[in-house]
């Protein structure tokens, strides 16, 4: 079997998705938040024809994965040639680069690739060139859940890169049938003997926990925001989301070594066999079937489904990066290409034999590929499901009223009323 397609790097697409609380430094909510929100869109866009050689401010760990893409754009482009500029390993730091950059108003940095949780803060701020007009791209064959992560505002502020979706994973030596919904889990684990941990996912006090608070409010038919961008974590489903977490963890669904769990620590535990289920990316299943059998004794006996809610298919969160274009490059119509040429068929199927999702449809729908990758159905059925963290210009705060007292509900006794509402004020304060 192929085993390069979403074997997603564990300090790349992993890392991207689920990050610590990141560092505002110089991005204080307080400053300016509507200058992309209207202004920029509005008016004309300077230099909307120039063309030259541009910079691609991207992170190193997924370098590998855009380096052929910029060799193929380049080798086509001889007066127009794609510089990478390397934002070095640690999310924090290559966003406080962008920032340092775009709030003195350079031009350093054409096109660049963020992250799907900055998208809204650097829309908001109008360093992004607006994606219509003249600048608008046809996204009809992108998966849509990664349009709406680079959407602000109702407008169009990067284009996708790539993505990435949660699995619920099963070692079928434990847990033999597919489940259909999340009660089904729970009965999985009563079958199991009394030593034998059920579930394991990622709640420790980091985005992890942000991911799956959201994804469970999610599930049962709730959302962390309205479409108005009011919250919507004190709404009854979200209420009800959270509380399946809740007991879950209480009657041990969950394993308590969730508690503590990053995404490495899911691998490891459910690679061992410790647990019948898990919840983590795709790269896991690559991992499965390391052939010297390393990674366990259920290396082989591992299959994956969407993850699953209250009544069926469950919603993941998605990850991945979206690329936008600096309002402040010389050379806006090449970077206009550069980015259009990333998402073309030839382009997203590079990134599928480099371990990155891609954001293009039609490359789920290879059967070759597919035969080669049994688990292809079910990560596009995730990412069909899945729904992007706020794009918003507030997400870290966010994410941290959600870290703060979803723990709180789970691990210290906290209420989901009280929790939820104190999610809620958290929020508030923030979007001011």
């Amino acid at each position: 079997m192929k085993k390069s397609f979403l074997r997603t790097a564990r300090k790349g697409a992993v890392a991207t998705t689920a990050i610590a609380a990141l560092t505002l430094a110089a991005c204080s909510s307080s400053e300016s938040t509507d200058g992309a929100s209207g202004a920029n869109g509005a008016a004309e866009v300077e230099n909307a024809d120039g063309r030259g050689p541009i910079t691609f401010a991207m992170g190193s760990n997924d370098l590998d994965k855009i380096q052929p893409i910029v060799d193929a754009w380049n080798a086509d482009h001889p007066d127009e040639q794609v510089t990478i500029h390397d934002l070095g390993n640690e999310s924090g730091d290559q966003r406080n680069t962008l920032v340092q950059s775009l709030e003195a108003g350079n031009a350093e940095y054409d096109v660049m690739a963020l992250d799907v949780i900055w998208t809204g803060y650097f829309a908001a701020q109008g360093w992004l060139v607006p994606l219509e007009g003249d600048f608008a791209v046809d996204t009809s064959g992108l998966l849509q859940p990664t349009v709406d992560s680079a959407t602000y505002n109702d407008t169009l502020y990067a284009l996708p890169q790539n993505t990435n979706g949660q699995l619920l994973f099963r070692n079928t030596d434990l847990a033999p049938e597919p489940v259909n919904n999340f009660e089904d889990v729970r009965s999985a684990c009563e079958a199991l003997q009394d030593d034998q941990n059920c579930l394991i996912t990622q709640l420790s006090q980091y985005e992890g926990i942000t991911v799956n608070t959201a994804g469970f409010m999610e599930g049962w038919g709730g959302s962390v925001l309205n479409d108005d961008q009011s919250p919507n974590v004190d709404s009854a489903e979200s209420k009800e989301g959270l509380q399946a977490l809740v007991d879950a963890v209480e009657d041990e669904t969950i394993s308590p070594e969730s508690q503590e769990a990053t995404e490495a620590e899911t691998e490891q535990a459910f690679l061992r066999g410790d647990t019948a289920f898990a919840i983590n990316w795709p790269y896991m299943f690559d991992s499965a079937l390391d052939a010297d059998g390393s990674k366990g004794s259920n290396a082989k006996n591992v299959e994956v489904q969407p993850l699953v809610g209250k009544d069926g298919v469950g919603v993941s969160t998605l990850g991945g990066y979206n690329n936008g274009i600096n309002i402040n490059s010389e050379h806006k119509a090449t970077a206009l290409d550069f980015i259009k040429f990333i998402i073309s068929e030839e382009s997203q199927m590079s990134f599928a034999e480099k371990a990155f999702p891609p954001v293009l449809a039609s490359i789920y729908d290879d059967a070759a590929l597919a035969e080669e990758l049994p688990y292809l159905p079910a990560l596009k059925e995730s990412l069909e499901n899945a729904v992007p963290r706020p794009v918003s210009p507030f997400y870290d705060a966010i994410s941290k009223a959600i870290q703060d007292n979803a723990y709180a509900a789970l691990y210290s006794g906290k209420s989901v009323d009280d929790a939820t509402a104190d999610m809620k004020s958290a929020i508030e304060s923030a979007q001011g």
